[in-house]
């Protein structure tokens, strides 16, 4: 993808990550228009993701096009990818694969043996799947949102030296 820049994402990119997040509603809620889910809104949104981002266990980084945030992924405790979001116009060019690689490579170098795992929307499974996720439990439907627990079990990639 050309002019793309990846960053440690800072708090001064919390308002990007929650447009962002918003942006994306229809394909993480239940209802397109958020019916149901305030909870968990209240959860991705700007407040949340300032308080996400002043937090040492989470690990955030931002996917920069020509200046405008293009994409984010994060880590929580090293082994929870919390978050992975991509523009929509983005979508199925490779993005969302290079920021998981980015951030698993990352944990994996901070000392995870290379286990993971995520709570995949329904529209975001198959790419989870594509990834090498799989599913560790039935789809659970909670908050207005619907999410299907999955864990990635991998080995450490040649060259990188995880903390024992």
């Amino acid at each position: 993808m050309e002019n793309l820049t990846i960053r440690p994402a800072t708090v001064d990119d919390a308002d990007a990550i929650g447009n962002l997040i918003m942006d994306l509603l229809p394909f993480l809620t239940l209802h397109p228009d958020g019916e149901g889910a305030e909870a968990f809104i209240a959860n991705v949104g700007i407040a949340a993701q300032r308080r996400y981002l002043a937090q040492d266990n989470y690990q955030y980084h931002v996917a920069l096009r020509e200046g405008a945030l293009a994409g984010a992924v994060a880590m929580r405790d090293n082994s929870h990818l919390f978050h992975l979001f991509v523009a929509q116009a983005l979508h199925g060019q490779g993005l969302g694969r290079q920021l998981w690689l980015l951030a698993r490579d990352e944990a994996i170098a901070r000392g995870n043996p290379g286990v993971f795992t995520v709570n995949a929307s329904t529209h975001g499974m198959p790419m989870y799947l594509r990834l090498g996720f799989v599913a560790t439990g039935p789809r659970v439907e909670h908050d207005g949102i619907a999410d299907m627990p999955m864990q990635w079990v991998g080995t450490v990639p040649a060259g990188a030296c995880p903390r024992g």
